[in-house]
């Protein structure tokens, strides 16, 4: 477990430290394309955060391949190599499409290509474990298909989700510590070797949404671009790929136990598509509307719209960050729910909390202009937003205001009320600002 966390603060380091430089780079390149109509931010901000992305990626893989215990990771698979080299591919194309713009075809093409690298490397699902048949292997037609297209639903469904500051990085995150949880379970827990590769996928991967969060949480100095967004969700596919279909369960079936405790065990994973079902439900659902919403219409699945689900939030009433919340709260419950059903899905109380968390989420979706007060007592550890803060003015002697108030005394005025989609307000009084001209100051 140290030599995991050593590889996640190493990514986590070298992409923080990376993006700072990286943006400085954009801004000169021009990679800052003006503001679209669909576009939430007010600002044009630049694009390329995937160059530190994939600079944390690299660092990861190599400081991991020199450590004690993981670098057998890459002395007995090929895995590591295959993903960085579909890695390299898809964060060219997505550099290219932040720069200059890439055609929807030509980008589907790409993501196809670069998953057909990582099958020709080895990565690649050669079984799919069925409950009711067993384990059903596949010809590697088959696989290649599954495979590649597994890969391709996974990119765009991130790539989709990318619509708000610090939306995809932290959704990805989330859902690569709940796959870290079950593929670190599936290999140390039943001592299967063929889980390592996915346990250090989604270590590197969690370093590389950590890093660069500071930089692209509300307001964003920096977006990740498709260059960052197709990147992570390679990632994640290459990890659902490899726990999936190169896990043999009749090896788990010997090392749980039992055919009963394997099938327990290998529950998220039945189907290869229910695992990023699973941890990235959330984007595969709102690609699934997309697609559907748009062809409907009679425009292209690939066409730009503001239909999603974090601009649907956004109308009914919820700022950025609430919204963001929002959606990170549904990922981690689907998540991190369906890593506890797998490892206990006989308990009733992972199913009742699960239910009670769902109605939770459902009321604060049909609250979107509370917002909560915290007690007197914890109003300095809290944002200013969310303090019980009364202005005080002093009233002018002889005026008085409301009834008893006394010359001179100060009268409680409320705080303005937050307007705006993400909470800002051009209202109120601004005679608290000193005029510069009164004061003496030049420009």
């Amino acid at each position: 477990m140290r030599e995991y966390l050593l590889t996640l603060c190493v990514t986590a380091a070298i992409t923080y430290l990376l993006t700072g430089p990286v943006r400085k780079f954009a801004i000169a390149a021009g990679a800052m394309p003006e503001i679209r109509a669909r576009d939430v931010h007010r600002e044009p901000t630049p694009r390329l955060g995937g160059i530190a992305m994939f600079g944390g990626l690299c660092a990861g893989l190599l400081v991991a391949s020199h450590l004690t215990n993981l670098k057998s990771v890459f002395e007995n698979s090929d895995e590591p190599r295959a993903l960085l080299s579909g890695a390299a591919l898809i964060w060219i194309l997505g550099v290219l499409d932040d720069k200059w713009g890439v055609d929807a075809l030509v980008k589907l093409g790409g993501q196809m290509i670069a998953a057909g690298v990582m099958v020709l490397q080895g990565l690649t699902i050669l079984w799919i474990p069925i409950p009711g048949v067993g384990t059903v292997s596949l010809t590697p037609m088959q696989g290649t298909l599954l495979t590649v297209a597994l890969v391709v639903i996974t990119i765009n469904a991130v790539n989709f989700v990318d619509g708000l500051d610090g939306l995809a990085s932290g959704m990805v995150c989330i859902a690569a510590a709940a796959f870290f949880m079950y593929a670190y379970r599936m290999w140390f827990g039943y001592g299967i070797e063929a889980a390592a590769p996915a346990t250090l996928f989604s270590v590197v991967l969690m370093g590389m949404c950590l890093g660069f969060l500071p930089h692209n949480m509300h307001p964003a100095r920096i977006f990740m671009g498709d260059s960052g967004s197709m990147l992570i969700g390679l990632v994640m596919a290459a990890g659902a790929v490899s726990v999936t279909g190169q896990v043999d369960p009749d090896l788990l079936n010997q090392k749980a136990g039992g055919l009963r405790e394997a099938t327990h065990a290998m529950v998220p994973v039945y189907i290869p598509l229910l695992l990023p079902l699973t941890v990235i439900a959330v984007p595969v659902a709102d690609l699934i509307l997309a697609i559907v919403r748009r062809t409907w219409k009679g425009q292209s699945p690939f066409a730009a719209d503001r239909g999603h689900l974090h601009h649907r939030l956004l109308e009914i009433g919820h700022s950025h960050s609430r919204a963001v919340l929002i959606m990170y709260f549904w990922s981690a419950l689907i998540a991190f729910g369906a890593v506890a059903y797998s490892a206990n899905n006989a308990s009733m109380w992972i199913v009742l909390g699960i239910v009670l968390l769902s109605a939770v989420g459902l009321v604060l979706l049909l609250l979107p202009r509370f917002t909560p007060r915290a007690p007197r007592w914890a109003e300095r550890m809290v944002p200013p937003r969310y303090r019980r803060v009364v202005r005080t003015v002093l009233a002018p002697a002889g005026d008085g205001v409301g009834e008893g108030a006394a010359d001179g005394a100060p009268a409680e005025q409320p705080e303005p009320v937050p307007a705006g989609i993400n909470g800002a307000t051009a209202i109120g009084d601004r005679s608290r600002f000193v005029d510069r001209r009164k004061a003496g100051s030049h420009r």
